[in-house]
């Protein structure tokens, strides 16, 4: 029985421990976007916001509330066109903007089909 409690215990502690990270999604993809139109990448305008993918790569917790964020973006524009942005910024449960936001550009690429 200690066996299979202890079993049952160390299946369960990884999934209790994962954190909870903010969800600032919203500014790092305002800032992507801003990003890609300063650097003349694409026009905002172009993108078709029915298309777009975000994914939240990394979210390491730095201090008790302070949380180093990692997303990845895929926009879409009218031209069948793909550009990957991957952000980096710092936020809180009660500030989402609380640094910079640096961004990068990953792949621009034209596409054929859309998943």
């Amino acid at each position: 029985m200690k066996k299979l409690s202890l079993v049952i215990l160390l299946i369960l502690c990884p999934i209790l421990s994962f954190a909870n990270g903010p969800d600032c999604h919203n500014r790092a993809l305002n800032k992507a976007k801003e990003w890609l139109k300063s650097s003349n990448i694409v026009e905002i305008e172009n993108l078709n916001k029915s298309k777009l993918r975000i994914t939240l790569l990394a979210s390491e917790q730095k201090s008790k509330d302070l949380y180093t964020q990692i997303y990845h973006f895929v926009f879409y524009d009218n031209q069948n066109k793909a550009y990957e942005v991957i952000t980096k910024s710092e936020a809180s449960n009660k500030d989402c903007s609380i640094g910079e936001v640096d961004s990068y550009l990953v792949s621009k690429r034209q596409i054929d089909y859309f998943d």
